[in-house]
């Protein structure tokens, strides 16, 4: 007997499949390495997960990436919690991620190291962009909470160190949500009123001469504010030299590498921030001890150098000097009278001796003795070109007599002839070269012959 076969449509066995996930599966953990990771422009994250042998789609929708303190990346390992769930369209299978951490590390410590990084590339932890602080500061700002023990360590130390400093109290959370953009809004409007573009409760618009942002001790997580990217870009963006102070010693956090200086503790910025009293005024003292000594020693000098001058001969006995220059005059003038004589003789002698150079380098003495010296190269130029001309004819006259020898010419006018066949002019060795009836050309020592050829002999 047939039974009545269950037939699904496409949509509705996916939607069975997605049923059942869904409630087998409402809240899973799954380990595993990000691959593929892509966010769009709907701002929602889609990533593999994957180990050795399979692998496993996720979404990770925009409202749960914002409350990531890391940023995920492709070859990070992490720990996904979320629940199964089937993209029907597709028909597969994917997890939605509602939470994330990262394998090995915590969250806030990825994230702590990501950023820093990030920053440290852009170069705001670069040592050319820090300010000096200011040695003797007029008017110090502190950015922390108000009821924290720092606030008061910082006060205390201050007043003790140096009492007379004026400080601004800027009130901000320091730790949970907004903390860090309260931190950084701080530090912007205390720059401003700084530069005279803010006056808030009637503050005049004075310089600030340094700034020191921090807290007391606590978790990364009670730290964490100072570790947000908008408090680091607000430190390095202000014109007020910033001295980071979170924590305790062994603490870090973002802030410490972009600030102008890091304490180890707020109690710590509030000794840097500020000289001791004390130590400025001894060594105002020691200052003031050695000027006197540097004065007293330029005194000495001065006197020695004075009592030295008096004790010159010419302070004593300035008549002297006047006597020694009168005698010098009388002797310029001495020589000045005897000048004319001697510049006459050195000129008498000078023109002697220039007559004399001028009548040896006179040029007529010069063209007579180049005629003299072109005549006697003239005739042995002559001599010369009559002597080739003779050697040269002699040798003309042996190759002709050479070539006469040599001649046809002269051959023929011993009674020879040359005989060449006709039309071709070929000259004729032998009488096989010729036929019976050819005409033929005998050249003779005078004239030539046109001759027929009647007989032939071998």
């Amino acid at each position: 007997m047939n039974q009545e076969r269950e037939i699904y449509t496409v949509s509705e066995f996916t939607r069975a499949i997605k049923f059942v996930l869904e409630e087998d599966f409402p809240d899973v953990w799954v380990e595993g390495e990000i691959s593929n990771f892509r966010v769009p422009n709907s701002g929602h994250a889609y990533f593999t997960l994957k180990d050795k042998n399979s692998q496993l789609k996720v979404v990770l929708f925009k409202l749960n990436k914002r409350l990531l303190k890391f940023e995920p990346e492709d070859g990070l390992h992490l720990i996904v919690r979320g629940r199964i769930s089937v993209y029907e369209p597709r028909g597969e299978y994917q997890l939605i991620a509602d939470y994330m951490e990262p394998k090995g590390i915590g969250a806030l410590q990825l994230a702590f190291e990501q950023l820093k990084e990030k920053l440290f590339k852009e170069g705001l932890f670069d040592e050319a962009h820090k300010i000096p602080i200011p040695q003797f500061p007029q008017k110090i700002a502190i950015v922390t909470s108000p009821t924290g023990a720092a606030i008061r360590d910082m006060l205390r130390i201050i007043d003790r160190r140096f009492s007379n400093v004026h400080i601004i109290i800027y009130s901000v959370k320091v730790q949970g949500e907004g903390a860090s953009v309260e931190i950084a809004r701080a530090i912007k409007e205390l720059n401003e009123l700084s530069h005279g573009k803010l006056v808030k409760h009637g503050e005049p618009a004075e310089p600030i001469d340094v700034m020191i942002v921090g807290r007391g001790g606590g978790s990364i997580e009670d730290l964490w504010a100072f570790n947000e990217e908008v408090v680091a870009r607000a430190i390095y963006d202000s014109k007020i030299p910033v001295i980071s102070a979170v924590g305790h010693e062994i603490d870090y956090t973002i802030a410490d590498f972009v600030a102008d200086l890091r304490a180890p503790t707020p109690s710590a910025a509030a000794e840097l921030v500020v000289r001791d009293r004390k130590e400025v005024v001894q060594n105002i003292i020691g200052l003031e001890k050695r000027l006197i000594n540097s004065i007293q020693n330029m005194v000495d000098i001065l006197r020695s150098g004075l009592t030295g001058l008096q004790e010159r001969r010419v302070l004593k006995s300035p008549l002297d000097k006047i006597y020694e220059l009168q005698q010098k005059i009388d002797d310029i003038g001495l020589r000045v009278r005897r000048s004319p004589l001697l510049i006459y003789k050195k000129f008498t002698e000078k023109t002697f001796h220039l007559s004399r150079s001028l009548f040896i380098l006179n040029p007529m003495i010069k063209i007579e003795r180049s005629k003299e010296i072109l005549s006697e190269l003239s005739k042995g130029l002559a001599t010369t070109i009559d002597h080739r001309m003779e050697i040269f004819d002699k040798r003309l006259k042996g190759v002709l007599g050479k070539l006469d020898a040599l001649s046809p010419l002269a051959v023929m006018e011993r009674g020879y002839s040359i005989c060449r066949r006709l039309p071709d002019l070929k000259i004729i060795k032998d009488e096989s070269e010729v036929e019976k009836g050819g005409h033929v050309n005998v050249r003779l020592h005078r004239g030539e012959l046109i001759c027929q050829i009647e007989e032939q002999k071998p």
